[in-house]
């Protein structure tokens, strides 16, 4: 039996991890509210860590939100961020926690990366605008657990997911992502008997959707590969991090079909091409990924399907 800590379990990616890990018999999860523990806090951190001593570490909490949340509140989206990772690593270092997930965003990649990106395409390039400030804490953290490896031959792992959807996102109108978003507008449309839904940006860009079943999947399938036959396959350094994704990606104009069939909308769609569209394609390279041995499961219309019937199941809990 072994103690791990999920750090972020109430967030879509948290709460999906916990889901899996919660089935292991082999492992005593540890999981924190906010109100207990303020992850922000570094004495607070590190008088939790040294009193619970977790042997593992999922790091899965973070602040986000989509372009709109990220152009609005550049402050909090890079300081609160930093904040965490740097408490949470430092701490789980000085209390002898060898083995930690840190979870990222294909937001660190350069604007224009070449597609498919690869994890060497890191630090090649400037980022988009949008969300340059979120991207930058979690460039931080991949380099804070690359560090700490080489400094003190720690095993601290870091991947880097597509564009995620599914049960628990965020579905406030203006401060989601795509996915969560567009359902939302085409569900409310649809019960007030809208003409119209009107979409930021030309519905061009490229986008990879990934289930977050399937990066809950993947971020235990990871943690529990060996380190020596990890090391084997991600060998460099300076760039340790792995990319999880489909090997897919669709227009978001595709996208908004899909979504307008599941949710049965028959109104028209209109483009707002003065809103910004963010980079015009990112889609992950999967090969490192595919070497050790992960693939994604759900497909995309199976999985919007299920997290609009979540969506239904608990719209009167969402916030407005």
């Amino acid at each position: 039996m072994y103690k791990i800590f999920l750090a972020g379990h109430k967030g879509m990616v948290g709460s999906a991890i916990h889901k899996k890990l919660s089935i292991s018999t082999d492992v005593e999860l540890i999981t924190v509210s906010r109100n207990e523990l303020d992850l922000t806090n570094q004495n607070q951190v590190y008088e939790w860590f040294k009193s619970n001593k977790p042997d593992q570490v999922y790091l899965a909490a973070a602040k986000v939100g989509g372009i709109y949340a990220n152009n609005i509140y550049p402050k909090d989206f890079i300081f609160e961020n930093i904040q965490i990772q740097n408490n949470v690593i430092d701490a789980a270092y000085k209390n002898n926690v060898h083995k930690l997930l840190f979870l990222g965003s294909s937001c660190i990649y350069p604007k224009y990366a070449d597609q498919p990106i690869k994890e060497e395409s890191l630090l090649s390039g400037s980022l988009e605008e949008t969300n340059e400030p979120y991207a930058l804490a979690k460039i931080c953290g991949i380099k804070l657990c690359e560090s700490f490896n080489r400094q003190h031959n720690l095993d601290y792992r870091s991947v880097m997911p597509t564009n995620l959807y599914g049960p628990n996102d965020n579905f406030h109108i203006k401060n989601s992502h795509v996915v969560p978003a567009l359902l939302r507008k085409f569900h409310e449309a649809k019960i007030n008997g809208d003409d119209k839904v009107i979409i930021w940006g030309s519905g061009n860009p490229r986008r990879e959707f990934l289930h977050v079943d399937d990066m809950a999947s993947a971020c235990i399938h990871i943690m529990n590969i060996p380190k020596k036959n990890y090391n084997k396959i991600v060998t460099n350094p300076m760039c340790s991090h792995v990319n999880i994704g489909t090997g897919v990606d669709h227009k978001i104009k595709d996208l908004a079909l899909i979504i307008a069939e599941i949710v049965e909308y028959e109104g028209n769609i209109q483009f707002d091409t003065n809103m910004p569209d963010g980079p015009p394609r990112k889609l992950l390279n999967i090969d490192l990924l595919s070497d050790l041995g992960w693939k994604s499961s759900i497909s995309l219309k199976d999985g919007l399907t299920s997290t609009y019937t979540w969506f239904q199941n608990n719209y009167q809990f969402i916030k407005k």
